[in-house]
């Protein structure tokens, strides 16, 4: 078996699964690669214990908006983030979206760079989707196969970041297609460790042929406006290929079982 994500990223944390890769541990663009997609999931695919974890809560399903509450009924929900405060106005307030898809003030949202070092770095093309479109970009299946599980996860890397969406302007981030926000408290406390794809397509059953590639996850849940998703969402309309199937979130994986958890965990 090849070793699975989302894990648990709590610090202290490993996998039970032995593997001799070792994850990139500095940011992904001192290695040469670039963010090739952004996409995100319905609450959060990895485990942050007090930070979104079984105790997080969110906004109950909306009977007025079709689009969020189709999604949510076809997308399984992760874990949320503590944030949510019903009584709150910046967490109820609804949000005139003009980009995004079902999306909805008061959820969490996980949410994936996938970067490559074999992509359309630096062109129009750059950003893709599917995302593995992107990944792979420059590289022939008969390449592709000669590499070894290390050159993999030295080569492809998702960032993700977990963010409970506020209808408050003051949590405003104008770029999210970049990646991961390195900024004071976000992206200070990251896991580092390999693991595979996910989705809700993968399981602890059926699992991600994708692997091993590096995961670095951001262990804290960010607060970010409503308007940021959307102003990504409109950047997202306007590369050169169709994004258009990652302008709303995806269903969230099960947590990887601690046996197809990697034991490479770096408590950085």
């Amino acid at each position: 078996g090849k070793p699975q994500a989302g894990a648990n990223v709590t610090k202290g944390y490993k996998g039970d699964m032995e593997v001799d890769v070792e994850p990139i541990d500095k940011p992904y663009w001192q290695s040469g690669l670039c963010p090739v997609n952004v996409h995100w999931h319905l609450g959060a695919e990895h485990y942050s214990l007090g930070e979104y974890d079984e105790a997080g809560k969110g906004p109950a399903a909306d009977e007025k908006d079709d689009d969020h509450r189709r999604l949510a009924e076809e997308a399984r929900l992760g874990y949320q983030c503590r944030h949510y405060d019903e009584n709150d106005a910046r967490f109820a307030m609804p949000y005139e979206w003009k980009h995004c898809v079902g999306m909805k003030v008061g959820e969490t949202y996980e949410v994936h760079w996938p970067h490559s070092a074999a992509g359309s770095c630096g062109t129009v093309n750059q950003y893709q989707t599917p995302f593995y479109d992107g990944v792979f970009c420059n590289l022939d299946m008969e390449t592709l196969v000669t590499l070894t599980p290390q050159q993999i996860a030295s080569a492809v890397g998702v960032q993700a970041q977990i963010f409970t969406i506020v209808n408050d302007e003051s949590y405003y981030y104008p770029n999210l297609m970049r990646g991961m926000i390195v900024d004071g408290e976000k992206g200070s406390d990251i896991a580092y460790y390999t693991g595979s794809t996910t989705g809700t397509s993968r399981d602890n059953e059926k699992c991600s042929s994708y692997a091993p590639i590096t995961w670095q996850v951001d262990r804290k849940c960010h607060k970010i406006s409503a308007s940021s998703f959307d102003q990504l969402c409109a950047d997202m309309k306007s590369q050169r290929d169709d994004m258009s199937d990652d302008l709303y979130a995806h269903g969230s994986r099960e947590l990887v079982a601690d046996e197809w958890a990697a034991d490479n965990g770096k408590l950085l």
